[in-house]
């Protein structure tokens, strides 16, 4: 069977909607993801974000509405769409039992990845996200910052075309946030296709092509974080209490 990707998107969502023990998480979504693009999705906690990020990764699946990644629908074969992207979660789910290599090699059999391969792109990850110092390392024994770097290096081990990115960069010092940033940054330039969720608004105006402002479950606004500057006036934080009257934390 042959799956295209119409017009470049490479997550298309129409009338998503989600619901747990009777409600309703999100409510009638639509939104397209273009192949490259760094997209977004804001609003306070209880929005629906990661609810729909949940959706995307199959983690979950919708309870109405069409949903496709990489032009194949999340109900059909979320198997063969999982092998395909990367995944950092908001929390911090790395295995206390293993060392810092350990957790990478490990998590990349859910991918194939023959252990003597894993060993090589597990090594060049660490690098890349600057742990090469703590490859026998205890996870106990990582930072915050360091654990947040060694997510994205797993969500990264299978080379994916498109990566989520669940809050990438909570409880970060500026100068870590800042490296991460590069690190995304980076990775688009590379054509890789970012999806986040974040708080800081200085992070969505930084990396995103596009942003999807969200309320009560419902997408209120999709545009560049300029255009939605332009037309509302102010930065990108006042634009969204302008739209909600809420507070981007409650």
């Amino acid at each position: 069977m042959c799956y295209a990707i119409v017009s470049m998107n490479i997550v298309a969502a129409k009338g998503l909607t989600k619901d747990f023990n009777g409600l309703r998480a999100v409510n009638g979504v639509d939104f397209e993801i273009k192949k490259g693009e760094c997209f977004g999705f804001l609003g306070p906690n209880g929005a629906g974000k990661t609810t729909v990020m949940r959706v995307l990764y199959c983690f979950i699946g919708p309870t109405s509405g069409d949903v496709r990644v990489f032009g194949i629908n999340v109900e059909d074969e979320p198997s063969l769409i999982k092998s395909r992207l990367g995944v950092m979660p908001q929390e911090e789910n790395l295995d206390l039992e293993l060392s810092v290599i350990e957790n990478l090699v490990v998590y990349a059999r859910y991918f194939d990845i023959p252990k003597k391969r894993a060993m090589v792109v597990a090594r060049e990850l660490l690098s890349y996200v600057e742990l090469s110092e703590k490859t026998d390392a205890s996870i106990r024994n990582l930072s915050g910052g360091m654990k947040r770097s060694l997510l994205l290096a797993r969500a990264l081990l299978n080379s994916p075309e498109l990566l989520v990115l669940d809050e990438p960069t909570t409880g970060l010092d500026p100068h870590t946030r800042q490296e991460v940033w590069k690190k995304l940054n980076d990775l688009k330039a590379r054509d890789t296709t970012l999806i986040l969720t974040t708080h800081y608004m200085e992070e969505a105006d930084r990396l995103c092509d596009r942003v999807a402002i969200m309320d009560r479950g419902r997408i209120i606004a999709i545009d560049s974080p300029e255009r939605l500057k332009e037309r509302h006036g102010g930065k990108l934080e006042e634009v969204y209490l302008k739209l909600t009257g809420r507070p981007l934390e409650d």
